[in-house]
């Protein structure tokens, strides 16, 4: 049987190194896009890359979405089943700084290769094109974004991006094409650019827990995003071209949280309890040290946007239904703590507040729990209302 061959621009990337994984496990011949430079970056795919001298299904190719010369010849000559453009200039603050550069890539350089597939009448590729949740913008009237939901972008990478939007959907209604839009909200992995708020953090923080005194400095930490694993959702991008018909699909978690929220979770895998006090500007977070309180993040205003989008979250009950996405989720899993004898021997603990308490003992049946800071107001300082709405919610249980 002759293997499906894929095109991917973007191939370096936090999704185009997952994808390429996803498709040699699928016995697919992949070829990437990597751009001419100086130094290598290929960190993320150097583990899937063999010499071509040898056997190999990986294969890389110098290219630039900016060249239409480059994208023409690729696709002439690798003739691909699937191309999945993934390349872009994708961090939102840098488009405020270089604008044209993102409506070069981000935005000309999806026409470039959809040009390239129409001219080339090459109609049996299918082409799968990277579209982003920050062409909703900030809309208070809809608590969640849809297929059908209203676009707004803030920011030129996001108009950039609705731009190439718009030309799939063109293309795919005028000449035939099966071009499809895949709008992902957040997502996240270990392979995420470390300029990005969620590296950042982590990063940072797992420093700190060796002993860094550096300080880290971010922006709007009550923004809202629905963050998901790039894992899922380059998966979605695959089966998104596996369907009879071309269409495009929301890929999300269905579920928000804010930067802050994101720290504090972040904090809690280290052990690390994080305190905040102070307001806009002003605010700071910090941790206890041997008993002396000690600063770790401040607020810096040039992380700020000049145009911010303070809520995004995602529905995907179409990418359900048709795609059949399911969000893996790595939370604890109580049930496993279900075979163990004796639970009379057993605390709960660790992150457990009046949200997750009802889960938590109804699935694993251990009947005793230990609560720290869920209800603390201060290190070390109990918030009474707090203890009273866990008690009673215990005592329920």
């Amino acid at each position: 049987m002759k293997k499906k061959i894929a095109l991917i621009t973007g191939t370096t990337g936090q999704d185009g190194s997952y994808l390429a994984e996803l498709l040699l496990k699928k016995k697919y011949k992949v070829h990437g896009i990597i751009r001419k430079s100086s130094s290598f970056n290929t960190k993320r795919i150097d583990h899937l890359y063999i010499d071509p001298h040898n056997r190999t299904n990986f294969f890389l190719h110098y290219g630039d979405l900016t060249d239409s010369n480059s994208i023409y010849n690729l696709i002439h000559n690798i003739r691909p089943d699937e191309i999945y453009n993934l390349g872009a200039q994708s961090h939102v603050g840098v488009s405020f700084e270089n604008p044209e550069y993102t409506a070069e890539v981000s935005g000309i350089g999806t026409l470039r290769v959809l040009e390239a597939i129409r001219f080339l009448k090459m109609k049996n590729i299918k082409f799968y094109q990277a579209s982003t949740s920050e062409l909703f913008g900030e809309q208070y009237k809809e608590k969640t974004f849809n297929e059908q939901s209203r676009f707004h972008p803030k920011s030129p990478y996001g108009v950039a991006k609705l731009y190439s939007y718009w030309i799939t959907s063109v293309y795919r209604e005028a000449y035939g094409l099966f071009a499809c839009n895949g709008i992902l909200f957040n997502h996240e992995s270990p392979r995420r650019g470390e300029t990005f708020v969620t590296r950042k953090i982590t990063r940072f923080l797992t420093r700190k827990k060796l002993g860094s005194n550096e300080i880290l400095y971010l922006g709007n930490l009550n923004a809202k995003r629905d963050w998901g694993h790039a894992k899922d959702y380059v998966e979605m991008q695959w089966r998104i071209l596996q369907q009879k018909k071309p269409e495009d699909y929301v890929i999300a978690s269905g579920e928000t949280r804010t930067v802050r929220e994101f720290i504090n979770t972040a904090g809690k895998l280290l052990n690390m309890k994080i305190y905040w006090t102070g307001r806009g500007l002003k605010e700071i977070g910090y941790i206890y040290e041997d008993g002396r309180k000690r600063t770790i993040i401040k607020i810096d205003k040039k992380y700020f946007r000049p145009n911010e989008v303070d809520y995004l979250r995602g529905s995907t009950k179409k990418a359900q239904k048709k795609l059949n996405f399911k969000k893996k989720t790595r939370e604890l899993n109580w049930k496993l703590l279900k075979n163990i004898k004796n639970k009379n021997s057993l605390i709960l603990s660790g992150a457990l507040n009046i949200h997750n308490l009802e889960k938590a003992i109804k699935t694993s049946n251990i009947k005793f729990v230990d609560v720290s800071s869920s209800i603390e107001q201060s290190p070390g300082e109990k918030n009474i209302k707090k203890i009273s709405k866990f008690l009673k919610l215990a005592a329920k249980l």
